[in-house]
């Protein structure tokens, strides 16, 4: 078994599971969710409000961060961690993504991909030993392979083509690193083709890493198939390894993943949903702007300990949204943030329960019943 992950608790009614992540900057239960901080920060809360809201392990973003600030302007003031005054651990996605998300900004080899900064037209290329080299400077605690991740729909020829490029660049990753310390995950790709995504998996289980990670999903398609995709990944990666499913998602769609196997998310919901007025609760997501809302005193959730759930009500969050007041975003994103780690919260005291299927029988139960 890998020394970064111990198993704690396994199901006997199918692969989920609890566990520990022992990282450089520390330990991480799991299943976990990661929050967004791309720009080494996450948008409009401060490192001691995350520590509040039970936040143990944030994402940022290699490919943005080289660009703006750099690489080596982090590290040279001590690193990602010091950077930010974050002490808790961090994973850095590699760019990967940004070649779905940017693809009209960049060309890809088999050397590595050459992008067009969105910011001032310049270009960049990215190699894999370049971008290992990107987060050891940054030192973030689990790094990410360079991989080609494909959008939905597209032609099978191209998903081959990038499962094909994603596992030589796998190999050269695993050859360029140097700081053994901080992890390092594969990317298993596949597209929404079953046999891909097999044959993704299966290459990259013949080299040396220090976990897995599920890429190339959420990226329009359903979630019956992002499930089916998950199915057919997890019984292959052998399950002494952390599993994670990259961008991914919904209070719903995590609850799913977990009771298919899947130990790690991130995604940028509970923050972009926040700037845009929705707030997720026990009871169904909440739209602020609604008029509803008006003259209601009661607080977004009445079951909801965090701090602004204890201080204001949904008036007067709709009163600073509809006014354009700052501190919105911020109580919204706070709000959003404890709720998705409460969600991880009972979802690994379940699974320690052995109840995680009441668990989820109640979650769906209450997410119907809006209040």
């Amino acid at each position: 078994m890998p020394d970064s992950f111990k198993i704690l608790h396994s199901s006997k009614d199918g692969p989920y599971r609890t566990g520990i992540l022992n990282l450089f900057h520390g330990q991480v239960k799991t299943p976990c969710f990661m929050p967004v901080g791309t720009l080494a920060t996450v948008k409009a809360v401060s490192p001691d409000e995350l520590k509040e809201a039970g936040v143990g392990f944030i994402l940022s973003n290699a490919y943005h961060l080289y660009l703006r600030p750099g690489h080596e302007l982090i590290r040279d003031l001590g690193g990602l961690h010091s950077f930010m005054n974050w002490d808790r651990p961090i994973l850095t996605d590699s760019g990967g993504f940004q070649v779905y998300s940017l693809a009209s900004m960049r060309k890809i080899t088999e050397d590595g991909v050459v992008f067009q900064s969105h910011l001032d037209g310049s270009y960049h290329k990215f190699t894999p030993e370049k971008v290992i080299a990107i987060q050891e400077a940054l030192g973030s605690d689990v790094m990410m392979c360079l991989d080609w991740c494909t959008g939905y729909p597209v032609e099978r020829q191209e998903v081959e083509k990038a499962v094909e490029i994603t596992t030589l660049w796998a190999k050269r990753s695993i050859e360029a690193r140097e700081r053994r310390e901080l992890r390092l995950f594969g990317i298993i790709q596949g597209g929404m083709h079953k046999d891909l995504r097999r044959r993704s998996a299966n290459e990259l289980l013949c080299l040396d890493f220090d976990g897995y990670a599920i890429g190339g999903l959420s990226v329009g398609e359903s979630q019956d198939i992002m499930l089916e995709m998950i199915e057919e990944v997890v019984p292959i990666v052998p399950r002494s390894y952390p599993l994670y499913l990259m961008g991914v998602g919904t209070p719903e769609d995590i609850v799913e993943a977990v009771h298919r196997g899947v130990d790690m998310f991130d995604c940028v919901l509970p923050t972009r949903n926040a700037r845009n007025g929705m707030a997720f609760t026990r009871f169904g997501n909440l739209n602020i702007k609604n008029a509803a809302f008006e003259r209601d005193s009661s607080p977004l959730d009445p079951e909801c300990s965090c701090y602004t759930c204890s201080r204001f009500s949904r008036a007067y969050l709709r009163h600073l949204y509809k006014s354009r007041e700052l501190l919105v975003y911020r109580l919204l994103t706070i709000h959003n943030i404890f709720y998705y780690m409460e969600l991880m919260n009972s979802i690994r005291q379940s699974i320690e329960k052995d109840t995680f299927m009441d668990f989820k029988k109640r979650f769906y139960e209450q997410r119907a019943n809006k209040k």
